[in-house]
């Protein structure tokens, strides 16, 4: 799924592509916000991606991809 981070005082969003689902990276903000402290995210390739949550301004969450099967991947 692509993910949109909007960071405040950065004119740019950040964005990745992830294999956690929606809910998954919604429960992970909300734990970073009562904590105070970092939202770890893990794109694809392995990289993570570390944000302080009291500096998120927004997270858009893209559609989960769904896994193709058979001929014609792409």
């Amino acid at each position: 799924m692509e993910i949109k981070i909007g960071i405040q005082d950065i004119a740019r969003e950040v964005s990745i592509e992830a294999d956690a689902t929606g809910d998954e990276v919604e429960q992970d903000l909300r734990k970073a916000l009562d904590d105070d402290g970092l939202l770890i995210l893990t794109d694809e390739r392995g990289r993570k991606l570390i944000v302080p949550a009291r500096r998120i301004g927004y997270l858009d969450l893209g559609p989960e991809k769904d896994r193709a099967v058979g001929f014609g991947q792409v």
